[in-house]
């Protein structure tokens, strides 16, 4: 299916080693502007914290917009891994916080590897997900004897409709499940012995 799995809310796991606290705040974000407005609600919320490493991936697939912070652990200990950790997920608009308090013991390098790595395994296991479905956005003109009989056609193929206009014909703006797009043309086309042939408009 044209589609992918993203958070459908937000959720937090703690994790601890060697006595210090690891909570990762794992949620959705469709852009960047909203996975730095998430990871500040984190920093906000808990900022007594010693760091925030944060690691996000907007988008899904071959065309994804990623970002990521160590902020202040050593380089590479932190961030990395929480971002390898995203894109092993294959969940998309995901953003991931983990907040560290410090309990007094150093964990070097391998063991901060290991413990920001296992906190983000655990918050991907625990979130919560849904499908976001890509849709490709079309617009048809349709006679109006043909009107109810291309409504129901469209509600077969899940095609969501935006906009009507009446005039000489029926204009229809709509939506539709990118999958279901080649088989509704086909349909509509036989329907309509070859009259109606959707402008694509966005293909999603």
């Amino acid at each position: 299916m044209s589609g992918y799995w993203r958070p459908k809310a937000t959720t937090r796991i703690e994790y601890r080693q060697s006595n210090s606290r690891f909570y990762g705040t794992i949620g959705r974000a469709s852009s960047v502007d909203e996975a730095k407005a998430f990871v500040q609600g984190v920093r906000d919320e808990m900022s007594d914290a010693s760091h925030h490493v944060y690691a996000f991936i907007i988008g899904h697939g071959a065309s994804v917009t990623e970002g990521m912070s160590d902020d202040g652990e050593p380089s590479g200990t932190s961030g990395p891994p929480a971002l390898a950790v995203l894109r092993g997920s294959d969940i998309g608009d995901v953003v991931l916080v983990i907040t560290r308090y410090f309990g007094g013991t150093k964990l070097g390098t391998g063991g901060l590897v290991h413990a920001y790595g296992q906190t983000a395994r655990e918050a991907v296991s625990a979130v919560e997900l849904e499908q976001k479905i890509i849709r490709t956005t079309a617009g048809i003109e349709v006679p109006y004897h043909l009107f109810e009989q291309v409504k129901r056609l469209m509600a077969e193929y899940a095609a969501d409709i935006d906009d009507e206009d009446f005039a000489a014909d029926v204009t229809i703006l709509f939506r539709i499940p990118k999958d279901n797009l080649t088989a509704f043309n086909e349909a509509l086309l036989e329907l309509s012995a070859g009259q109606i042939k959707p402008t694509i408009l966005d293909e999603g």
